[in-house]
């Protein structure tokens, strides 16, 4: 049984203060459609600019993950994405009112709460999830970062190693078996920092929202009493000491593993970046945004090459067509030496497969490089609009009495010659639903396994009769 993609059922808000920005932030989270993903609109900038919740959409990983697009930003992101992702939220739009998200309490668990508060709502769509197709590595040598995703069948499972060479720390590992352990084992772990990264912060004011009750900070160094003191002024507390842990005593360790669950809970934040949900089991020793925006980006690659070859499909070209020529006819009002499509192989309400035999005599051969001919791209282009215009006349009872007129042709691009004796299969796709007679697709087109032309058009059928 396929499972369904779900949204939220109604708005919910929670407020906060950026970590290193200091402003009182309100996030809104919203339902979404089918497909929409994650995005996240700044309300509280002039035309509310959309931002993409894309790996390609990250401009920095220095203090948490910023997205920018539409020239906006938002700032520590990944706490928010994880929630989403633990939950197996689909669709949700997510308003924000500043820059960055609020810290909260440094970990996901106050957004998880607000999204249960209203619960989720089942769509229609199924959910696509990307199984993880073999090994794929990532490491960072010089940072002793090692990252792998793995095949597994049925789940989404995390395993992380930490290791600071830090005496307080140690090495620590964490991991969860199936992404539904989220809430239980890991959402509620804090971010953490070392003193002396937290000096650094302050002396250059870059935690104003920085507060001793949303982060663990580990003690790596000897301080004395003068420097308790004078962090506990800064944090406006009576007084501050070093608990047993070696942690400062602001707060106690929900966890014994505490970072390295919050290291986990960073990673699957980071890696929803990816843009579709994950079946697969993700290890890492040693990760943080940098490597986790590097890891998503390598795995989106791949997602979008085996889908780019999803459609290279080999067709037998001497298979029952759904249309002939002589039914092609009367539908398209083309007539030779202008048809230029023999075939349509395939045809449903959101794609069609066309097929073209290139003989010698072709009369574009007399004129078109005649002692090399070639078929020339522009009618190869007019070939492929041909096939996607019985796509769009299969929309009304009487498409003899329609014209499919061209609005649109972006990105083409020729990758190969096309000779005499080859046979060019079509396909076009929908990008999205045709609304008011204008349809806007993808189109290949093949020879054997071989693109050796691609194009997006829009197009528009128009009643001549």
């Amino acid at each position: 049984m396929n499972v369904k993609q779900r949204t939220i059922k109604e708005a919910v808000s929670v407020s906060g203060t950026g970590l290193h920005t200091g402003e009182f932030v309100t996030l809104t989270f919203n339902p979404a459609p089918e497909k929409h993903g994650y995005k996240f609109r700044r309300v509280d900038l002039p035309g509310q600019p959309i931002i993409e919740a894309d790996c390609d959409n990250v401009t920095d990983t220095s203090r948490g993950t910023t997205l920018t697009q539409n020239g906006a930003s938002v700032s520590t992101v990944e706490h928010v994405l994880a929630a989403m992702v633990g939950l197996e939220i689909d669709n949700v739009l997510i308003d924000v009112s500043g820059p960055e998200m609020p810290i909260m309490d440094g970990s996901s668990i106050k957004f998880i709460d607000a999204i249960e508060a209203v619960g989720y709502t089942e769509q229609d769509a199924d959910r696509e999830y990307y199984h993880i197709p073999y090994n794929i590595h990532y490491t960072e040598p010089d940072r002793k970062v090692e990252m792998v995703a793995m095949p597994l069948d049925g789940d989404y499972r995390f395993t992380c190693m930490v290791d600071y060479n830090s005496a307080v720390l140690g090495s620590q590992h964490a991991t969860i078996s199936a992404i539904s352990e989220f809430k239980k084992e890991i959402a509620s772990s804090r971010t953490f920092c070392f003193l002396h990264e937290l000096e650094m912060l302050l002396k250059h004011d870059l935690i104003k929202g920085g507060d001793l009750n949303n982060a663990i900070v580990v003690v790596d160094k000897d301080v004395d009493e003068d420097e308790l003191a004078h962090l506990a002024k800064l944090f406006n507390r009576k007084d501050i000491s070093v608990a047993p842990q070696g942690i400062l005593n602001n707060i106690e360790l929900r966890h014994q593993n505490e970072p390295a669950r919050h290291k986990l809970l960073d990673m699957i934040g980071d890696l929803a970046l990816v843009g579709v949900p994950l079946k697969g089991h993700i290890m890492a020793a040693r990760p943080g945004h940098a490597a986790n925006v590097a890891f998503a980006k390598k795995i989106k690659t791949l997602i979008k090459k085996e889908r780019s070859r999803k459609h290279v499909k080999v067709y037998d070209p001497n298979m029952k067509p759904v249309y002939d020529t002589v039914q092609i006819m009367n539908i398209l009002p083309h007539r030779p030496p202008l048809l230029l499509i023999d075939k349509i192989l395939e045809l449903s309400k959101t794609h069609v497969v066309g097929l073209k035999a290139v003989t010698m005599n072709e009369p574009f051969f007399v004129g078109h490089f005649p002692g090399a001919p070639v078929m020339p791209g522009v009618l190869q282009i007019e070939a492929m609009a041909q096939t996607g215009g019985i796509l769009v006349l299969n929309t009304v009872p009487d498409p003899e009495n329609w014209l499919t007129l061209f609005l649109k042709i972006e990105n083409a691009r020729f990758k190969d010659k096309v000779l005499p004796g080859d046979t060019l299969i079509f396909r076009c796709d929908l990008i999205a639903p045709i609304r008011r007679g204008i349809a806007q697709m993808k189109g290949i087109g093949m020879v054997g396994e071989k693109i050796v032309v691609e194009a997006e058009l829009m197009a528009q059928i128009v009643k001549y009769k």
